[in-house]
């Protein structure tokens, strides 16, 4: 898979302080993504048992032990996964992840 953008994982670890702890699940999250082949949403929760599946083609990862959440948009016939959001849980709450 092709994951867009990196940058924005980046971001929020570097954003604050607090959140530095992040930057070793997303990463490995990310290298678990880039060698996915996802043809199907059954495809995501086979390897990420723990996936939620939403509408249109996103999904939302539990990451760092469930205290981060990421959301992101797949494009299942051209194997492109685009970052929507990376937050907290508190923060996911705050957000509609069908339309972020």
């Amino acid at each position: 898979m092709r994951v867009i953008a990196v940058s924005t994982l980046k971001a929020f670890w570097a954003a604050r302080p607090a959140f530095q702890d992040a930057e070793g699940p997303t990463l490995a999250w990310y290298r678990d993504v880039l060698r996915a082949d996802w043809s199907k949403p059954s495809d995501v929760k086979a390897q990420f048992g723990n996936a939620s599946i939403l509408q249109d083609g996103r999904a939302a990862f539990n990451i760092g032990g469930n205290k981060y959440r990421i959301v992101v948009r797949i494009n299942y016939p051209y194997r492109i996964v685009y970052i929507r959001f990376i937050g907290t849980h508190k923060q996911y709450d705050a957000i509609d992840a069908q339309t972020i």
